[in-house]
């Protein structure tokens, strides 16, 4: 039931459902309950707990459960218990953007999986490892890895996680500019989470439809600028609407969800838009509302950048307020 509480997207609920199991778990009455459920309780909680972590705001606090979870399943050495660790830990990493860490630990998970014949946690560690590869530039190779990874996943029948790896491999379209292409592969996955209501990755999904819409808005704005005689890049406010909105409804899945960690890329995704409109103080105010909500993970790569707008913005403000006097 946990489990299914943290695909829902039900983070808060999952959360407490995985404190209590871990207050229940004793390392050595439960050393062989791997056999009994294809997983150890001690390093899965562990594994479902950092991520709820990371999506409920608490990215320092995720780090810590996910090195548990490592440590527990190297001591218990059972096949499935580290693969599933080290899958987690690299995903963990690709959600707070360290495609080094997330590379490292795919590389792990792949290497045990294929010893031991855990076809579908190396099918998903692959297209981790694909993700890893395109944030470090070698777009090529990392596309090629997450489309072995997704059609190794697709072999196995399941569809869990599914759209979040969609959602990545959607990401790598828009970094590599293939706009149309991600936006065909974003529906795929909006059309397996309506189908199987895996709701945990629907904000960032949202976000990256946005984006994809505004990139195709600002070269279709372009391209008119250019004709018409206009600004390079101006582009009018009605023509990124639908990219606002989507950035809106991100938002406001993350907040249903108690996501904050998801609110605030969302956040993060607008304020540039009202930036680039010249709506400085809209963009201040709605990130200065998330932000101070965060107690810890500050130098992570979303609060970092958050903080650097921020800075950018209060400046900008107060560069077109009048003087006194």
């Amino acid at each position: 039931m946990e489990i299914i509480f943290l695909h829902l997207g039900e983070f808060t609920l999952a959360l407490e459902h995985y404190e209590k199991a871990l207050s229940l778990y004793d390392p050595e009455r439960h050393r062989d309950d791997a056999f009994l459920y294809a997983q150890n309780p001690g390093v899965a909680m562990r594994c479902f707990a950092a991520w709820a972590l990371w999506f409920l705001g608490q990215p320092e606090q995720a780090l810590e459960r996910i090195q548990e979870a490592l440590t527990l399943a190297r001591q218990l050495s059972e096949p499935h218990g580290l693969a599933q660790a080290l899958f987690f830990a690299a995903i963990l990493h690709q959600l707070r953007r360290e495609e080094r860490m997330a590379q490292e630990h795919a590389e792990a998970a792949i290497a045990v999986s294929r010893e031991h014949g855990l076809v579908l946690y190396q099918a998903m560690a692959t297209a981790t490892r694909g993700w890893a590869l395109i944030l470090q530039e070698r777009q090529e190779e990392g596309i090629e890895q997450m489309v072995e990874g997704l059609a190794d996943h697709r072999l196995t029948g399941a569809e869990v996680i599914l759209p979040h790896f969609l959602t990545l491999l959607v990401e790598a379209f828009a970094k590599t500019g293939q706009v149309e292409e991600g936006l065909r592969v974003l529906e795929e996955a909006l059309a397996v989470v309506h189908r199987n209501g895996e709701a945990y990755y629907l904000a960032e999904l949202y976000r990256i439809k946005g984006e994809l819409l505004l990139m195709r808005a600002t070269d279709q704005g372009l391209s008119r600028a250019a004709t018409e005689g206009k600004a390079e890049g101006e582009v009018e406010s009605p023509v990124v609407a639908p990219a606002e909105a989507c950035f809106h409804q991100s938002i406001k899945i993350a907040q249903q969800q108690k996501a904050k960690s998801w609110e605030l890329r969302a956040a993060m995704s607008l304020a540039r838009l009202y930036r680039n409109q010249n709506k400085q103080e809209e963009a201040r105010v709605l990130l200065t509302q998330i932000y101070r909500r965060f107690t810890e993970g500050f130098d992570t790569t979303d609060l970092r950048e958050t903080k650097a707008l921020l800075d950018e913005l209060s400046k900008s403000s107060a560069d077109i307020e009048p003087p006194f006097g």
